[in-house]
């Protein structure tokens, strides 16, 4: 299988320290709960986390809306998301890709009919638009992509591939 890099080791860095500061400056030293998507999204939120100079609280849920194949099944699943009590709290969001956003918005939703946060963000490492079939956008994300087959960085084929400090496409898939 032939992977063309889409974006390099250096760029992805440079990126996320970028967009952490954004995100330091919003939080301006307040507390932030961080909710991980996993399992894509481990390898980016522990990234960009590690920039962040304000309190972070770590919680990570197991979503999904993925078949045996690479399309999306069109309904999202909740393997794992049970959350603390986020009332009052700053939530933020991290997931790997935001495609066709109904993950996203089932998140989203979620959070928002059990809890009345003080403000709840979504920050993705990748923004597919061209996926997309909500009409929804992340507060943040690193990069956009368009419709290609990405792996690398969290993301991966088949359960492979998320160990690659890059980010490629496959042909073909």
């Amino acid at each position: 299988m032939k992977i063309k890099t889409l974006f390099g080791e250096e760029e992805i860095q440079n990126r996320v320290a970028e967009l952490a500061e954004e995100m330091n400056k919003f939080y301006n030293g307040r507390e932030v709960y961080v909710i991980v998507v996993l399992k894509g999204a481990v390898v980016f939120a522990a990234d960009l986390i590690r920039h962040f100079n304000m309190p972070v609280k770590t919680e990570f849920i197991r979503l999904s809306s993925y078949g045996a194949n690479t399309a999306s099944s069109g309904k999202v699943h909740a393997v794992d998301i049970a959350l603390p009590d986020l009332n009052g709290k700053n939530v933020l969001i991290i997931e790997d890709i935001i495609d066709t956003g109904l993950t996203a918005k089932f998140l989203l939703d979620f959070i928002g009919c059990n809890f009345k946060t003080k403000s709840t963000k979504f920050c993705s490492f990748l923004d597919k638009k061209t996926a997309r079939v909500n009409d929804i956008e992340p507060d943040y994300f690193c990069f956009e992509v368009d419709d290609k087959f990405v792996i690398g960085y969290g993301l991966d084929y088949n359960g492979n591939y998320r160990n690659l400090p890059y980010v490629g496409y496959i042909q073909n898939v």
